[in-house]
């Protein structure tokens, strides 16, 4: 996806060429409102309401709590939306083991000096955290979740993202990447969960990213990807696919390959992505309401 700083945004008058029209944080297009927002860090006592949420005392270095992008289908009530604290309960829900490290005993994980410091969480923040999805409730409709049933279905599906049709030259309506949270390891790596949006006159795609470096030890990488084909004609359904890849590689199984074991080497995520294995692939389908 291009960089945010490289757009510069279309007009009101290309907007409503394509038949969208900007509302505030985003645009509105083919019965779906797209919005992002970006808050600052959380302030302490922020902090504080997360970690009483959570049940934990351990957070990330920097978590925007007030960030997240929101996708919300008018017509049927479906709304995709990606946020911090959603993607924190997933990571407490994991629960994965801490990662080993040889450096582990001189890290200090927002301790006090005179605590010893037990590394005995997922100092990683790694989540398994697609998106959070929701039905809302329309006009002169019950209450989504009144009878139970205001989460959306995913069914498993062989179709996969047209690649293709998302390389073609289209106006970009609308762009965004909005960092949920990042944490730099003790300066032993980096970890952060990122969202990134790009709305086209036949489309949108999105791209949730967590990814994970402990200099020297081992890479994490979790994608969800989301495209949705407008369809032709007002009355059309949308068509939401979701894939989700994760890809995991230690230090030592990417150097017994002879790739390099230096951590710069590996910066940038987007250029070392298909060195690292697949652990756990799916794609899924979006069940639309009637």
């Amino acid at each position: 996806m291009s960089s945010a700083a490289a757009w510069e945004g279309p007009t009101a008058a290309e907007l409503k060429a394509a038949g969208a029209e900007a509302i505030p944080g985003g645009v509105r297009v083919k019965g779906w409102a797209i919005q992002s927002h970006k808050g600052p860090i959380l302030n302490a006592p922020s902090v504080q309401l997360f970690e009483d949420e959570l049940d934990t005392t351990h957070l990330p270095e920097m978590v925007f709590g007030e960030s997240f992008l929101s996708l919300e289908h008018l017509q049927t009530g479906i709304k995709l939306h990606f946020n911090a604290l959603d993607a924190l309960k997933a990571w407490k829900k994991e629960g994965l083991p801490p990662v080993e490290v040889p450096a582990a005993a001189k890290w200090k994980f927002r301790s006090k000096p005179s605590d010893q410091v037990i590394l005995d969480y997922d100092y990683t923040f790694t989540t398994p955290y697609y998106g959070s999805d929701d039905l809302v409730s329309k006009p002169g409709t019950m209450q989504a979740g009144s009878d139970g049933c205001n989460t959306l279905h995913w069914e498993d599906t062989d179709e996969r993202i047209d690649l293709v049709a998302l390389s073609a030259k289209e106006p970009i309506l609308f762009y965004d990447e909005v960092i949920l949270y990042e944490d730099e390891l003790a300066d032993s790596g980096i970890s952060f969960l990122t969202v990134r949006v790009r709305v086209m006159p036949t489309g949108w795609f999105l791209l949730l990213r967590f990814w994970l470096r402990v200099d020297g030890v081992l890479m994490r990488l979790r994608d969800t990807r989301l495209y949705c084909s407008f369809g032709n004609g007002d009355e059309a359904k949308p068509v939401v696919l979701r894939e989700c890849c994760w890809r995991e590689a230690t230090f030592a199984s990417l150097s017994a390959k002879g790739y390099p074991s230096d951590s710069a080497a590996y910066s940038d995520p987007n250029l070392i992505a298909q060195k690292l294995p697949i652990v756990m692939q799916k794609t899924q389908k979006l069940k639309i309401p009637n």
